[in-house]
This record gives structure tokens, sequence and C-alpha cells, in this order.
């Protein structure tokens, strides 16, 4: 029985959210290959985790029988999210860009799941995962375009996920979100049309072709 772990970040809900919408066709798809599977769903948005503190920092580095009470409360609150990550055997992230970057929320969670000898370094727990990550953006960030300089979610993600954590990152990026709510965007409504129809045909494609791998 396979398990999904689905993390939501927009501060969106519904249709409004293009990172939500297209990861829900994503994992539709999923779930129709696998009827019987699980899907762990965690909305950083509606249940955000904790951010690092210094005890749930230093207990990654110390030795549990000398931890202190705090760090171990602390701990026990990353190892649930860890285990998650390292038991799941597909990944779908919703990461839409917020001032250029990820949300805070999703931070967050890398925060914790990312500990140096377990997650991340010469052997990471869950590494070879493949994750599917869609980074939705209200402009155009592509090489080439004027903006280029200021995608900091892609270059981002693919440095933690796949760097430091090993996980076989794929990506699906609707982008021009923004234009049919800014007038001055409104020229390249087309464009936003064309890339919203490519993301949600590649979210039910990769859904079918991630369980023909995962089966192989």
């Amino acid at each position: 029985m396979t398990t999904l772990l689905h993390i939501d970040s927009s501060v969106l809900t519904g249709e409004a959210s293009a990172s939500r919408s297209v990861a829900e066709a994503f994992r539709e798809a999923w779930q129709e290959q696998h009827p019987e599977g699980t899907v762990i769903h965690r909305d950083l948005a509606v249940d955000p985790v904790p951010h690092i503190t210094a005890a749930a920092w230093s207990a990654g580095m110390t030795d549990p029988a000398e931890r202190t009470p705090e760090q171990s409360a602390a701990f026990a609150a990353r190892l649930r999210l860890i285990e998650e990550l390292e038991e799941a055997d597909a990944v779908l992230i919703g990461a839409p860009m917020h001032n250029y970057s990820i949300p805070s929320t999703l931070k967050a969670w890398l925060d914790n799941v990312f500990l140096l000898g377990r997650t991340a370094g010469e052997t990471p727990s869950a590494q070879g995962t493949p994750v599917v990550v869609v980074a939705s953006r209200g402009g155009s960030y592509g090489p080439g375009t004027p903006r280029e300089g200021f995608e900091f979610v892609r270059n981002y993600l693919e440095a933690v996920l796949q760097g430091a954590l090993g996980l076989d990152v794929d990506f699906i990026v609707p982008e021009l979100t923004m234009a049919p709510s800014v007038p001055a965007l409104s020229t390249l409504i087309p464009l936003y049309e064309a890339s919203r129809e490519r993301a949600f045909e590649q979210a039910t494609t990769k859904a079918k072709h991630l369980t023909e791998r995962l089966a192989s």
C-alpha cells in the first residue's frame, strides 16, 4: 500500500490558489491509481508546524539520553514530521511564490525535517523519494524574462530538497496567475490560461507516470 505525503502552504483557499488547485488534480489522479493507498495531508496555512527553536535545533545534535525535557518535547514534534517524510512513497508540495520566495510556513516545515546525519548528509534517510512541487507564481520568472533574477522558489527548493535531502524532485510551474486580476497584466491572460491548462495536464500525467515508476 502506497503513501503520498501532501504538503500545502498557500494562504489562499480553493480555486483562488493555483498551487492548491493543481496539487489537488495531482492528488486525485494519484488516488485513482492507488484507491487503497494513504494520503497524509498537511495544510501548513491552516495548521502550521512550529518554527524551529533553539531547543528543537539543539536536540537534533544531542544524544537522546542527554536531552533536557524541553529538548525532548521539541524534538518529538520534529520527529513526527521527519518520519512522515521517510515513510512516504512520494511527496507532493504546493509551493506558491510569496514575495519572490516560499511561504514561511513551508520554510518552517523544511527546517524541521532537515536533520544533518539523518535526513541530510552523506546518506539521507529519504534519498531517492520522488517529489512533485507545484511552484505557482503570479508573474513570469523563467530564463530570459525581466524578473529571472527574482526567482527564489525553484532554485531554493532544488538546493534543499534535491541537493541536501537527496530527494528526486520534479516541478510543475503554473505562472502569470495574477494576470486575470491585475489590469496591467491583462494582455498576458492567454499566456496564463495556457500555463494553467498545461499545469493541470502535467499534474495528471506526472501522477500516472509516477505510479508506473513505483510499480516497476
